[in-house]
């Protein structure tokens, strides 16, 4: 018997575009109410607009997931609108390329900052939440990128590993 997703509130982190964005579409079609998150606040409310065209229902907050202060805003902001978060998508992250001694610190640090400790973060604020109900579905996006390397990926790489890692302690 298949699972009904129809009233879950689905928490989706970069969902300004890419898979983000589809998963917030996907989801809403579903019956879901999406939050959708990520820096660009005009880009999540296109898409929110977009959902709500359809008789979805989507709420756009901005938020930078490396910002440990922004990511509590977000989860407490969800928590206190919807009472609940059933489901939490984290696909936030970028890729920085290069090579590596040619890469300043502060590059080095927010790739990290974003794909590995803003999805610790947001988990961190979320799964509290989770335990206490007894319930609820933790999905992590990493990439092909977390099993195997390519050529000047090493940040990353590294990063998506250390991803894959996490989810699988988890």
């Amino acid at each position: 018997m298949p699972i009904s997703l129809k009233n879950k509130v689905v928490l989706i982190t970069g969902a300004s575009s890419g898979f983000g964005a589809d998963a917030a579409k996907l989801f809403a079609a579903e019956g879901c109410r999406v939050i959708l998150t990520a820096r660009r606040l005009d880009r999540l409310q296109t898409l929110a607009a977009e959902i709500q065209s359809k008789g979805g229902e989507a709420l756009a907050i901005p938020v930078d997931v490396a910002e440990r202060a922004e990511v509590d805003v977000m989860v407490q902001t969800a928590l206190d609108l919807y009472r609940n978060i059933d489901i939490l998508f984290n696909n936030a992250g970028y890729g920085a390329y290069g090579l590596l001694e040619a890469t300043p610190m502060e590059k080095i640090e927010r790739q990290f900052a974003t794909n590995v400790l803003g999805l610790l973060a947001v988990t961190k604020a979320v799964v509290p939440h989770l335990r206490q109900r007894k319930s609820g579905v933790l999905v992590n996006i990493s990439s092909i990128g977390g099993k195997m390397t390519f050529p000047l990926g090493t940040l990353y790489h590294g990063t998506k590993f250390a991803v894959e890692g996490l989810s699988e302690a988890l």
